[in-house]
């Protein structure tokens, strides 16, 4: 991108931001550079799918913002510090450094990028013990039992975030009504001691923060805007009156039948048992099909839609990459050099970018991006121009023309963090052995049934040859006929409803009536090569 046009995008990013319920266009508070916040996980345990589609959006939003050229410093924090860990019965903080370890590997799978600091609460307890000094200072916090909760009362904004009045907040929702405070909807800003939990000195006595202290550009799910960045956004201003969050942001929550996926509700999938069966590519396409604001439904249907559309994106930037390997060398040369590209490639070109543009300026809309009709029109160029290119011989405008449709397609995998870090062969394999996993098949089972198919179609069993590319069809894995060779690929499971069991039927009845005619047919030529039928009278009518 040149960067005249970077510039203007950068003035027309628009971002919905959730303290004032609009979409802004968006402007750092420092030009040119960008800090964002991202509450991250509490770390006791493996991280669920709706815990992937947070971490995915404010992927793409960094990814986003790095190719608008800002200079952004991604801040997501692990809270290594909660009740539910100590419930578990292992050592708190032993239990919470592995599973930051593992969301670490999960986000790694995913094709996240690393953020650029991954600070711990229990890595800056002397930070947040200086600021609830200074929020007690200040006169919003008090202190009683050992513990430090904040006064609601002295913040008279408190509510904007969230929208909720003050009367109907019911002690921020996360701990039970104390009778030590002033008002039930007081927080508490650091917890004193329990037998068994790990605790740090402080001027109020042992103790553990009750709420992490936070405060920058602010992202997370839509579930934390309150009670979790209400209090966040009152602590901070308490504590500092320069404090500023210029957006809140807030991805939608990813439901399993129309309910939030959560592990409370016990209706959740671990990442880790997803892409067992699906590769991390795909799901990640699952993930950024709806806009980040809205729920998005968990169903294994689109998840396998996505992986069919993922392999075809992928075979075909493969066969694209084999068809153009023997001009990689002048095409590196070529360099930026103006060079002549065909008017029909010019206008995939243009169409992707404007849409590619329009949507993730617009709230950073990721939805039906790789689905959508532009994308799929450049890929349908490469598709469509591979058999020429392969006649070539020579640098000619087609083969400039596909190299530069097949960039710029890449250039917007990337940007989505879909561009696999591997050669396309491997990811096409990986996808592959995904699918036989959802099959419970091996590659040598797919083998057998093949060779036994091609045997079927030579004895012209097309009832058998039929039924032995429905069957696999129904678990995930399609048979394509490439002249004389069958060959495989991942699909969409198709259901066999009681129509295509007949249709079998029918065509095992014809291929049996086909066989007993030919057999029918040998038996009569052998009687009459051996003279078992008397031709001169056998057709004779008799008087």
């Amino acid at each position: 991108m040149e960067e005249a046009e970077s510039k203007k995008k950068k003035a027309e990013f628009r971002l919905y931001n959730a303290m004032s319920k609009t979409v802004e266009v968006f402007e750092p508070i420092v030009p040119g550079k960008v800090g964002m916040y991202v509450c991250g996980v509490t770390a006791y345990d493996l991280s669920h799918i709706g815990h992937a589609r947070a971490a995915v959006v404010f992927d793409v939003l960094f990814r986003y913002l790095l190719h608008l050229d800002y200079e952004v410093t991604y801040v997501r924090n692990f809270t290594d510090i909660d009740d539910k860990a100590n419930d578990l019965g292992e050592d708190p903080l032993s239990l919470s450094n592995r599973f930051c370890e593992e969301y670490v590997a999960d986000m790694k799978n995913l094709g996240c990028l690393p953020p650029t600091h991954q600070p711990r609460v229990t890595e800056h307890m002397e930070n947040i013990k200086n600021m609830i000094t200074q929020i007690m200072e200040n006169g919003c916090a008090y202190a009683v039992d050992g513990d430090v909760n904040f006064a609601v009362d002295k913040s008279p904004n408190y509510g904007q975030l969230s929208g909720r009045k003050l009367e109907d907040n019911r002690a921020g929702e996360r701990i039970a009504v104390d009778l030590r405070k002033q008002n039930p909807a007081d927080f508490a800003l650091w917890k004193a001691a329990k037998e068994g939990e790990p605790s740090w000195d402080s001027p109020w006595g042992p103790g553990r923060p009750g709420w992490h202290i936070e405060f920058d550009i602010h992202g997370g799910g839509s579930d934390l805007i309150f009670p979790h960045h209400e209090n966040e956004l009152a602590q901070s201003s308490a504590a500092s009156s320069d404090s500023k969050v210029n957006f809140w942001v807030h991805n939608g929550h990813v439901t399993n039948n129309q309910l939030k996926m959560s592990k409370s509700l016990g209706n959740f999938f671990t990442i880790r048992q997803v892409i067992e069966k699906y590769h991390p590519l795909p799901v990640r396409m699952f993930l950024l099909s709806n806009h980040y604001r809205t729920p998005l439904n968990y169903t294994v249907a689109q998840i396998e839609q996505a992986s069919e559309t993922a392999w075809f994106i992928y075979q075909t930037l493969q066969d694209c990459e084999v068809c153009l390997s023997p001009f990689q060398e002048r095409l590196a040369k070529s360099g930026k050099k103006p060079v002549q590209i065909a008017g029909e490639a010019q206008t995939c070109l243009t169409k992707l970018q404007e849409e590619f543009n329009d949507k993730l300026s617009d709230d950073l809309n990721t939805s039906q991006l790789v689905t959508g009709r532009k994308f799929n029109e450049a890929l349908k160029y490469i598709t469509l121009n591979l058999k020429p290119l392969k006649k070539q011989k020579q640098m000619s405008p087609l083969v400039h023309s596909i190299a530069a449709v097949g960039r710029e397609v890449e250039s917007v995998l990337r940007i989505l963090g879909l561009l696999p870090t591997c050669s396309y062969d491997e990811v096409l394999q990986q996808l592959r052995e995904r699918a036989l996993v959802r099959a419970g098949l091996k590659a040598e089972d797919v083998v057998r049934l093949i060779e036994e198919r091609t045997s079927a179609r030579k004895n012209e069993k097309f009832g058998i040859s039929d039924k032995i590319r429905a069957d696999l069809a129904a678990k995930g894995i399609a048979l394509m006929d490439e002249g004389k060779e069958t060959v495989w690929k991942p699909c969409v499971p198709v259901v066999q409803g009681k129509w295509v069991g007949f249709v079998g039927w029918v065509r095992a009845s014809v291929d049996s009536w086909v066989a007993f005619k030919w057999i029918y047919r040998f038996i009569g030529w052998f009687r009459r090569v051996t003279g078992l039928v008397d031709h001169s009278t056998s057709m004779k009518k008799q008087p």
